[in-house]
């Protein structure tokens, strides 16, 4: 049996704090402990294009509440995410709905992601192994390339994950994901640095369907408040029709 000497040791354990820390510093980007913020979300398919613009409370990764707030004919249309159970409001017919199994397949907000995505959300480090698969320079810039594997017991439905990001500032630039086949099912593209909350960051975020490539969703932030007061009132099935 061959022994990892102990400089060796302190350097996989460095290693493996330094991956700790930047897969935290993506995943706290845009929420961080609670967070507020206002976007226009804005869809292109085959058959239609369509913009959205909301607002959006968090907590943690537990509870999410969307609002609509354009177009007109959706205003007040809400999101609301607690657990493992996802709700939508319908102001039109005075309505809550709590999706069923069957439909969390079924495009949220009509755009290339799931109402699945919001109940799986995944913390990186929390979720999955990651090893450092590449670092250096990369089409002019200084980056780090993560391969992110499931952990055993993960809620996620991922093969695996590639993250790109900046090394200096540990932006986000790309991620793909594949599925259980390992082909590539998604890309995110991370751009357009701006003032939000505080900090520069990404404000416009791209999904990209692997199998339309012509097709997109994305989300430009106009608004981010991180780390603010939020009840957990907010979050309850019962706050939806107050907020209307």
């Amino acid at each position: 049996m061959l022994l990892l000497s102990p400089p060796a040791i302190a350097e996989e354990a460095d290693v493996r704090d330094r991956t700790s820390r930047i897969l935290n510093s993506v995943d706290d980007l845009w929420r961080g402990s609670s967070s507020y913020a206002v976007v226009t979300m804005q869809v292109k398919t085959e058959h239609y294009t369509r913009s959205m613009r909301m607002e959006g409370w968090s907590k943690g990764k537990e509870k999410t509440l969307f609002r609509v707030l354009e177009p007109l004919r959706e205003k007040g249309t809400m999101t609301l995410k607690s657990g493992n159970h996802i709700y939508t409001y319908l102001p039109k017919t005075d309505r809550t709905i709590r999706l069923t199994s069957g439909m969390m397949m079924g495009s949220w907000m009509g755009s290339h992601l799931t109402n699945d995505d919001l109940v799986k959300e995944a913390r990186l480090e929390e979720d999955y192994d990651a090893t450092i698969s590449f670092e250096g320079m990369r089409d002019g810039k200084a980056i780090i390339e993560f391969t992110l594997t499931p952990k055993e017991d993960a809620p996620v439905v991922w093969g695996k994950l590639l993250l790109v990001i900046l090394a200096d500032s540990y932006t986000p630039l790309l991620e793909h994901y594949y599925d259980e086949d390992m082909e590539l099912a998604r890309s995110f593209s991370f751009t357009g640095m701006k003032m939000l909350g505080g900090k520069q960051r990404p404000a416009v975020l791209r999904v990209v369907p692997a199998d339309r490539p012509d097709e997109f969703t994305e989300f430009i932030y106009e608004q981010l408040e991180l780390n603010i007061p939020v009840s957990d009132a907010m979050f309850s099935k019962a706050s939806l029709k107050r907020r209307r």
